[in-house]
């Protein structure tokens, strides 16, 4: 297996990955400024993972949309589902499903968004053919993807610190999660899903946090990096803390804040 292939446990991690929603927050607002929902459209959210940005949308438009979500990891589902019921929000909906085995019919939907997801999938291309035939003629789409590897700080110092002492098949997802960023890679698979009128844009944000603490404790407990963390021999957890606090010592403000800065690219357009 090469490093392609690693990925997170999205089952084990959906119960805590709320815990980064306020760091990805300005991903999501970016998104549904482009896609421009308007009342009555039919919108898809595709590997939504806990809802997002599907239910800030449904919050924006009270009800006067259809929002579906999908996402390939069942509990990813579960907890996207309880939001709903515990807000009781109108017209949306989460399904269990792969981006490249969309049960819908041709043409069902006027918006299609996919924050961060597109990159994960098993087979992008055929996710993105799928987000194509679902759209209505001129239906609008807006996904993001993680730009290169140094521009995404906290799984880059991530992958630097347990590469020199985890075997490949398990150390952190960065090439995984990056494979899409490099310069040319996300128009040529647009163009051969179908897309012909699109844009895509280099864009960065911040995380934002009171101190290196409490981004070592988010990224601890959230488990992103438990799989890594197990197979780490007795004691070396702290050293890996040190190393990553070394990394990020640039990014630490005189007051102790830490402002780790990510780009990402932002692709919409219309089938």
């Amino acid at each position: 297996m090469s490093e392609k292939d690693n990925q997170i446990n999205w089952d084990m991690v959906a119960e805590k990955f709320d815990m980064w929603l306020p760091q990805l927050k300005p991903v999501g607002e970016a998104l549904l400024f482009v896609l421009d929902v308007q009342k009555g459209n039919k919108v898809i959210d595709i590997a939504s993972g806990t809802g997002e940005p599907a239910i800030t949308l449904a919050k924006r438009m009270n009800g006067s949309v259809e929002i579906t979500g999908i996402d390939a990891a069942e509990g990813m589902v579960r907890a996207a589902q309880k939001k709903i019921v515990k807000e009781s929000l109108r017209n949306i909906s989460f399904q269990c499903m792969p981006a490249e085995k969309l049960i819908f019919d041709n043409e069902s939907f006027d918006r299609a968004v996919c924050r961060f997801g597109v990159m994960l999938f098993n087979d992008p291309l055929q996710g993105l053919k799928e987000m194509c035939r679902i759209l209505k003629k001129d239906g609008q789409f807006a996904i993001a993807v993680w730009s290169t590897p140094e521009t995404m700080p906290i799984m880059y110092w991530s992958y630097e610190v347990f590469k020199k002492r985890l075997p490949k098949e398990k150390h952190p997802p960065l090439a995984k999660i990056t494979s899409l960023g490099a310069p040319g890679i996300l128009e040529v698979l647009l163009s051969e899903a179908g897309f012909s009128k699109f844009t895509i844009e280099r864009k960065s944000f911040n995380y934002q946090f009171d101190s290196f603490d409490e981004y070592w404790d988010i990224a601890e407990a959230s488990d992103i990096l438990k799989q890594q963390f197990d197979a780490l021999p007795e004691g070396e957890r702290g050293k890996i803390r040190d190393e990553v606090r070394y990394f990020a010592r640039d990014f630490i403000h005189s007051g102790g804040s830490l402002t780790i800065p990510h780009e990402y690219l932002l692709a919409n357009g219309k089938k």
